[in-house]
């Protein structure tokens, strides 16, 4: 968390736990949330800090509010496996979720009483980990051991997404966690396929270039990049 001084678990317990730091500068729990049956796959955290969504092998998405504690204010079941990723966009209005059933839901959040629902169920030929909103209109999505990373983009008309163009990336078996992530001040999408570490560029002309593919020697790899 950069606004206080936490961080946020999740692991194969189905637990999730906020961790703070205590006088003696060592880490503690202080709230464990139970709801999940099953592990946990991927969790976000929106801008003010106040949701935590996470996904599960108990193919549910969950939204967890922070008002003195956290707690759960939903539950979405609409995958029927399990759940491998989840993105925010940056109006933080719209999340969109991959399974490993082959789908990808677009989710977003009522105006009238801050329910999210899900818009618009994408059916795909082969499910993937790794999915990330590059803007409002834009997101990307890595399909399971393929040379292709998937561009779609929402039409203005109909506010549906499609599958706009096919990125040539590095591939082979892959594994889980590592979650694809947008520097925007950079322009640079940060794709980690089986043992590679794609580094992608973004134009204003919507052209995406593979600046370096950094392989290491295993698929089990695990990472981030900051923000500069």
């Amino acid at each position: 968390m950069k606004q206080s001084n936490a961080f946020i678990s999740g692991s194969c317990d189905s637990q999730i736990i906020i961790w703070s730091m205590n006088p003696s500068n060592q880490w503690v729990y202080s709230q464990k949330l139970n709801g999940h049956s099953n592990t946990i796959n991927c969790l976000i955290l929106n801008n003010n800090e106040n949701l935590i969504i996470s996904g599960s092998d108990d193919i549910s998405i969950k939204f967890w509010m922070k008002q003195n504690k956290w707690t759960c204010q939903q539950t979405i079941t609409d995958h029927t496996y399990w759940v491998l990723g989840l993105s925010m966009n940056q109006q933080q209005n719209k999340v969109i979720s991959c399974g490993q059933d082959d789908q990808i839901l677009i989710i977003e959040q009522s105006l009238q009483d801050s329910k999210w629902i899900i818009i618009q169920k994408i059916k795909v030929e082969r499910y993937g980990r790794r999915i990330c909103f590059l803007n409002d209109n834009l997101f990307t999505f890595q399909p399971y051991n393929r040379e292709q990373m998937h561009v779609y983009e929402m039409n203005n008309t109909n506010k549906q997404y499609s599958k706009i163009k096919d990125v040539v990336v590095k591939n082979g078996d892959d594994k889980y966690f590592f979650p694809q992530q947008y520097i925007k001040s950079k322009c640079l999408l940060v794709n980690k396929h089986a043992n590679y570490v794609n580094l992608i560029r973004t134009n204003q002309n919507g052209e995406f270039k593979v600046e370096q593919s950094i392989e290491f020697k295993t698929q089990y790899l695990y990472g981030s990049m900051s923000d500069d």
